[in-house]
């Protein structure tokens, strides 16, 4: 299977090209050149089997570059290891008959990008194998939150690979902050911007394309690649986990082998629920995709009205990782929706550079209505969210999720679609306690432990070792830099001199 650019239907590269390199090198995004079918006899084996087993049949259908012993490899070393507290990796929880939220918050940063930012170091190092020639690697992420910290754990000191994080100074939680500061390993920086999550993703951006950096890498022995979603690296493996979700529905008895679900997703990159739409396209059936916003409603306004509007004002909200504008990740859905049109989408993009906004045909848009519902909340409906599923549940969520337990409550209010859903759930809710503590009427107090010892106190849910063993670590990263800086914070720490 060849890999395509959005943007350049005729660049072709293998997977492991695809992730090795991150991003086409005329800004486009890589999507397989088809999606493959994942049959119902396919799926019915998977039923019995665990996450590993699901992740190498889903994985191995997009990694045909890849043998049969490196795919399992990649799954066994990501998932079978310990590193997931949860042996179920991504288990189910069931609210109430028809409502299930999909915990993917059991890995070592608490985040949903642990599902992919495991296994995304082992498969980039079996992809530069493939493709690199031995250059080192150098991986530079920006992040709204869990991206970050989730990166620079899956890539610690791994071999002949170096990773930068770049994540906006007051666009994070005190809790994500700490994590990404105390990080620990000899290849790993972090640094904070004066700006918000979408001036560090298309400050990353705008590194990854210019040409004149490219080739100082390649003097110097370099490449860039990235841990960002905009690398098929860190999408492909979300999709495993809709599947896993699927396979663990029908184990249970609560669906038979071909009933629909409907997903609701929080999203602000568009990721995560783009996963379940390629799911939904290797034949998982999916009824609806359920678009979950916070105030920054952006996708919402696109998924309803067919224009994606950036030009509006930018709110920090107590669901920060969802604090974005501009969702790369859109550009996948609508090269595939436009059917596979790099012109159009080109335009598209151009447009949302130059003038901020785009309107897409009216049978894309058609298309989008079709397959998706979108709901948005404000910090208040968020906040009421996490009090209601607590007091009626037992069931204590973060906010971002709680965004998406919001915008499906409210799709079942207005269709009456009963169809049973899962609710991506991407965050532990000890990652924001003082924003779950205020959502459960309680004045949080002291630093961000004395915050978690509260909420343990309140509700009896345990903490996760990984951030109560944050406790008097040492921040080993403190430095601030402007936006416009990004390009020589990069180079200077390479080494590197114009």
């Amino acid at each position: 299977m060849m890999y395509q650019s959005t943007r350049n239907s005729a660049v072709k590269v293998s997977a492991a090209q695809a992730i090795t390199q991150g991003i086409s090198r005329e800004g486009g995004l890589f999507v397989p050149e088809e999606i493959p079918v994942l049959s119902a006899e396919e799926l019915r084996t998977l039923v019995d089997a665990d996450y590993v087993q699901r992740a190498t049949c889903v994985l191995g259908k997009f990694l045909t570059d890849f043998s049969a012993e490196e795919v399992a490899e990649c799954t066994r070393l990501a998932y079978a290891t310990g590193r997931f507290r949860s042996e179920a990796v991504a288990p189910l929880h069931e609210l109430e008959t028809g409502k299930y939220v999909l915990e993917l918050w059991h890995g070592p940063t608490c985040a949903f990008k642990d599902m992919a930012l495991q296994i995304l170091p082992h498969l980039m190092r079996v992809s530069a194998g493939k493709t690199s020639d031995g250059k080192e690697i150098v991986i530079l992420v920006a992040t709204s939150g869990d991206t970050g910290k989730a990166a620079l754990e899956g890539f610690r000191d791994a071999e002949n690979t170096r990773i930068m994080v770049f994540y906006p100074e007051c666009g994070v939680s005190e809790m994500q902050k700490l994590q990404m500061a105390t990080q620990e390993g000899n290849n790993v920086a972090v640094y904070a911007i004066r700006g918000n999550f979408d001036d560090a993703q298309s400050g990353v951006k705008a590194i990854f394309t210019n040409p004149e950096i490219g080739k100082l890498l390649a003097d110097n022995g370099k490449m860039f690649s990235s841990a960002n979603s905009i690398n098929w690296g860190r999408l492909v493996p979300q999709i495993v986990y809709y599947v896993s979700a699927y396979c663990d529905l029908l184990k249970s008895g609560a669906i038979a082998m071909g009933d629909p679900i409907n997903v609701s997703v929080p999203t602000g990159n568009f990721g995560d629920i783009l996963a379940a739409y390629y799911a939904k396209k290797m034949g998982l059936p999916i009824a609806k995709l359920i678009c979950a916003s916070n105030r920054n409603r952006v996708l919402t306004d696109f998924i309803r009205t067919g224009t994606y509007d950036r030009n509006r004002d930018f709110y920090t909200t107590t669901s920060p990782s969802m604090d974005i504008l501009i969702s790369s990740n859109l550009e996948r859905l609508l090269y595939d929706l436009c059917g596979r049109d790099d012109k159009a989408v080109s335009k598209m993009m151009a447009d949302l550079s130059a003038t901020g906004v785009y309107t897409v045909p009216a049978e894309v848009k058609a298309q989008v209505e079709e397959l998706f519902a979108a709901g948005c909340c404000d910090d208040e409906q968020t906040a009421d969210t996490i009090r209601q599923v607590y007091e009626k549940y037992g069931y204590l969520c973060d906010t971002h999720t709680a965004v998406g337990i919001y915008a499906y409550e409210e799709y079942r209010a207005q269709t009456g679609d009963t169809t049973p859903t899962v609710i991506a759930s991407t965050a532990n809710p000890y990652k924001f306690p003082a924003s779950v503590l205020g959502a459960l009427c309680a004045e949080a107090t002291g630093d961000e432990f004395a915050k978690a010892e509260q909420l343990h106190e309140m509700t009896d849910a345990e903490i996760p070792a990984p951030l109560s063993g944050l406790r008097g670590k040492t921040p080993r990263f403190t430095d601030v830099c402007d936006k416009t800086e990004m390009r020589a914070v990069v180079l200077n720490a390479l080494g590197i001199t114009e």
